[in-house]
């Protein structure tokens, strides 16, 4: 006789990002679904990383990280958002922000807690608060796709633990407003909740807006953990580091899962990756305009399409509304899409507990010239 194998997520498949990228592979499809970049990183942080694996700096990093890269972090953080952290006691590296997600979800939520979800999400936050035996609580977003904060404030019970927000989002190109934070700050003094705040495009923000970090604030950053991705920052996604900044009795309690989990994350990256926020930090302060040359320069290819393009304010990632040029639903259209025009987008309802109201995609725009340049030659079939 077999044991009995019960699910952990029951209902949860093949998330839809390798769905669309094998589809995208399987018919010779333009990939911008899911979201990485088809162009290398900056080539001195390649130099680094082959120098540090040729130099011995290939075995465990310490549990938090290595201290220069910690000293580096904190650095940086205390330029842009004017908060000094800590590097010994508010500061982890992780093996991709994903880890950094998860941990956070563990070190705060247990057995029948409640978690506030704003959807669209990205899609690991739901299944994470499920396997600490959570209880997610989705909300939706107003039209605009903006945190609804009547909507949020109507959610929360006295089992309601944590919200999780992100800015910029994934998948809508919105970022937090004054009036947002402002809106959190006050939420946060009537309830005893504590933030996981998703910040991994922090970087990313277009047209003269400010990236509202909640590190900018005593009060918010007192009961929050910030995550934030090397590999969006860098174009290397498949290098799997991110960080968390959180005050220490949060981060006491993060090390102490994490230490189970991952224990560190890869050495020599590390240490590249500490000489590059030291010596090049001309990457991060430009990736902004960087990024909005290619959003700009996809939205130009697509105006004459029946595509609507939604406005996006940061990330790689522009949505589109196509109710102009198919009645099918965003799954059916993404599939039609991929097979028969060679482009492959990400259909947003994955997003979202409930249907959405509109029929929107998403695309990633982190492409070569020539390769958003191809997809719009194929999208103008439309």
């Amino acid at each position: 006789m077999q044991p009995l194998l019960e699910s952990r997520l029951p209902g949860f498949g093949t998330t839809i990002f390798t769905i669309m990228s094998r589809l995208a592979q399987a018919h010779g499809a333009i990939n911008l679904s899911q979201g990485f970049p088809d162009f290398e990183g900056p080539q001195l942080l390649r130099d680094r990383a082959a120098w540090h694996m040729n130099h011995g700096h290939n075995q465990y990093s310490p549990l938090a990280g290595i201290p220069g890269l910690q000293e580096s972090i904190a650095n940086k953080v205390s330029a842009l958002y004017g908060y000094q952290a800590n590097p010994d006691t508010n500061i982890c590296v992780t093996p991709g922000a994903t880890e950094a997600l998860s941990t956070a979800i563990a070190v705060m939520v247990h057995p029948g807690d409640e978690v506030v979800i704003l959807d669209p999400a990205y899609d690991c936050y739901d299944p994470c608060v499920r396997l600490n035996r959570g209880v997610p609580v989705h909300v939706p977003m107003t039209a605009e796709f903006r945190p609804d904060w009547e909507r949020i404030e109507a959610a929360i019970t006295q089992r309601t633990r944590l919200l999780i927000i992100n800015t910029p989002h994934n998948p809508c190109g919105t970022v937090f407003q004054q009036e947002d934070i402002e809106a959190l700050q006050g939420l946060l003094e009537r309830h005893p909740i504590f933030v996981l705040s998703d910040e991994v495009y922090e970087h990313i923000v277009f047209d003269e807006h400010d990236h509202l970090s909640l590190l900018r604030y005593p009060a918010l950053r007192e009961r929050a953990v910030v995550v934030s991705s090397f590999g969006k920052t860098y174009h290397a996604t498949g290098w799997r580091l991110g960080y968390a900044i959180a005050p220490e009795r949060i981060m006491t309690e993060f090390l102490r899962i994490h230490q189970f989990t991952n224990f560190s994350a890869n050495a020599p990256l590390q240490y590249a990756l500490a000489d590059i926020l030291d010596n090049l930090p001309e990457h991060h302060l430009g990736l902004g305009a960087f990024y909005q040359e290619k959003r700009d320069l996809f939205r130009r290819l697509l105006q004459d399409t029946p595509l609507q393009l939604l406005a996006c304010e940061g990330t790689y990632f522009q949505l589109a509304d196509y109710r102009a040029a198919s009645d099918l639903d965003d799954v059916g259209f993404c599939e039609w899409l991929t097979r028969d025009i060679g482009v492959a987008a990400i259909p947003t309802s994955v997003f979202s507990l409930e249907p959405p109201s509109r029929r929107v995609i998403r695309f990633c725009f982190a492409k070569d010239d020539d390769t958003l340049e191809e997809a719009s030659v194929r999208l103008g079939k439309l």
